[in-house]
């Protein structure tokens, strides 16, 4: 029997951490059910705590051979998947070039706090880019040039950061829709790239989701 998967995910409109594992799985092609928790109310420790003991969003909930499994974090949940489906390829093949992914991924993961605080994810709206930090210039300039030269070096064969579409990708979904909303300049390697990954049915699905929470007044 096939493992039953859950993903447990916050508020579309606002949760980069969930967005990262959504389109995993969707790359993946397994089936899977989705328990969204609203984010940024008085209920939202509670009903997060109820799922799991880290207290946050995203989680994934394997059911197999009855048994349950837990998996936290956005970076350990793409990793989990690319694990258990090698036919998505989720990580390049050759070793050396699959060291380099996951230090993009690693970098994306750890890193640009500055431009997570100032552009954060509000991904069916379109609002004005605030007065920039330096770091936050710094930042975005690093993205940039890291995005630029994995399209330059490995991007041809495919159009993705690393040929095919990739756990690196999973990982930058997020500021692909930050530069959006906030009209962020880019070059036009880049901005193709972008465009590319918005393309994808699971980034169409997701915004339409997140239209409909702000429509509806959840976000």
């Amino acid at each position: 029997m096939a493992a039953r998967y859950t993903l447990i995910l916050g508020t579309k409109e606002w949760s980069s951490w969930s967005l990262r594992p959504y389109v995993a799985l969707r790359a993946v092609g397994a089936p899977f059910a989705e328990d969204v928790i609203a984010l940024r109310r008085h209920s939202t420790s509670e009903e997060v705590l109820k799922r799991t003991p880290a207290g946050r969003v995203p989680v994934l909930k394997i059911e197999e051979n009855g048994k349950s499994t837990i998996v936290w974090d956005s970076l350990a949940i793409c990793e989990t998947l690319a694990e258990r489906h090698p036919e998505a390829r989720l990580w390049p093949d050759d070793s050396a070039v699959r060291a380099q992914a996951r230090s993009y991924a690693a970098e994306m993961h750890s890193g640009f706090s500055d431009v997570r605080d100032q552009l954060s994810m509000d991904f069916a709206r379109t609002l004005p880019s605030p007065e920039l930090r330096d770091n936050t210039k710094a930042q975005i300039a690093r993205i940039l040039t890291a995005w630029s030269e994995a399209l330059g070096k490995y991007g041809k064969d495919g159009g993705f950061l690393f040929g095919h579409f990739s756990v690196v990708d999973c990982m930058y979904a997020p500021v692909v829709s930050r530069f959006k909303t906030y009209g962020i300049e880019v070059p036009p390697s880049v901005k193709t790239y972008m465009e590319r990954i918005f393309a994808l049915p699971a980034m169409q699905d997701w915004g339409k989701a997140a239209k409909a929470e702000v429509e509806a007044g959840l976000a």
